[in-house]
């Protein structure tokens, strides 16, 4: 069974680590957390990949600093349509596998910021940034490296997002983000059974955004943002002769602001400084289930992840589904 395990985990990793795509705003980081979870650390196998991956995250809760609701109006619903190519050629490096990818087009109907209105009387409105829709900024990995252990697949890699979606500050039909990001990631899959079959995952990814131009003449760089993402997963053969298997798990994410914000945001007339702005944080908990066909190099994942817990931040429910195909490059 192992052999058909690895296969498998090959092909998910298409599904989750390489088609994660990057969102970003005033109450959200670059990175859209939930596309990672099992089979974090799994590189994939040398050849052409193509994933299409559908993302979409709903709130119609923000809570404020203390963790509690604060009143608000309207609802923040985001859909992305994921495209992802990625390229492993027969080449190493550091006795690791060498590695590129690109997540575009990227269609999305709702504003991919996550801004919240605030005026300075009134409530904020979660759907402030709703009306926006056409094509979200481009995501470029130039670099990744992945090893295959013995009971441990690792992989790092380092991704820029690029602002090549519309964006215009203050306007309320915003689909690109309007800043550069950089991203260092970590993948790791520590296998808890010898066939492989059972496995502890950990993703994490650390983000530096550039300078953002808002309204009324302001400029905001975003603070750093750290994400982990977490998984246990189970693979279960569906025929006995392994050409059909399920994987199941238990997945989940944590985000965080880990530095202050620079620049200035506009209040009202006026403009305040931007470290007066509060961290943000969000938790979630959740399910993976993903089918594989190991023989045509071929699998479908859904996954659904509640928050429970967040501060500056919505409180929602995102959902990934899609499907991933491998070209695989013969061995000599």
């Amino acid at each position: 069974m192992t052999s058909h395990i690895r296969t498998a985990a090959l092909l998910l990793t298409i599904l989750i680590l390489c088609c994660a795509l990057p969102l970003a705003g005033q109450q959200k980081p670059q990175w859209a957390p939930g596309q990672v979870g099992l089979n974090a650390g799994i590189f994939p196998p040398p050849g052409v990949s193509y994933a299409n991956i559908t993302l979409n995250y709903n709130s119609g809760t923000f809570n404020g600093p203390d963790g509690k609701a604060v009143p608000v109006t309207g609802t923040y619903n985001v859909w992305a349509v994921e495209n992802v190519f990625y390229y492993v050629p027969n080449a190493k490096i550091l006795g690791g596998n060498l590695g590129f990818m690109i997540v575009f087009p990227t269609p999305a109907t709702g504003s991919l910021a996550g801004d919240v209105q605030s005026p300075v009387t009134g409530v904020p409105n979660l759907a402030f940034t709703a009306g926006g829709s056409g094509l979200a900024d481009i995501f470029i990995q130039p670099f990744s490296l992945g090893w295959h252990l013995k009971r441990v697949d690792f992989q790092v890699s380092d991704g820029i997002m690029a602002p090549t979606g519309r964006y215009t500050p203050g306007a309320t039909n915003n689909v690109g983000l309007g800043y550069f990001g950089n991203h260092v990631m970590t993948g790791t899959t520590a296998y808890l059974t010898k066939n492989k079959a059972t496995s502890a995952n950990l993703f994490t990814d650390w983000e530096v955004h550039g300078s953002r131009q808002g309204a009324n003449g302001t400029s905001k760089t975003p603070g750093q943002a750290f994400t982990t993402e977490w998984g246990l997963g189970q693979m279960l053969p569906l025929k006995k002769d392994f050409s059909q298997l399920m994987q199941v798990g238990l997945v989940g994410y944590d985000q965080w602001q880990v530095s202050n914000n620079g620049g200035t945001v506009p209040l009202g007339t006026t403009t305040v400084a931007a470290t007066s702005l509060p961290h943000y944080a969000v938790h979630a908990v959740g399910g993976e289930l993903t089918y594989i066909l190991p023989k045509k190099n071929l699998a479908f994942n859904f996954k659904v992840e509640k928050e429970y817990k967040s501060s500056s931040h919505f409180l929602g429910t995102t959902i990934v589904f899609g499907g991933a195909w491998t070209l695989k490059i013969p061995k000599k």
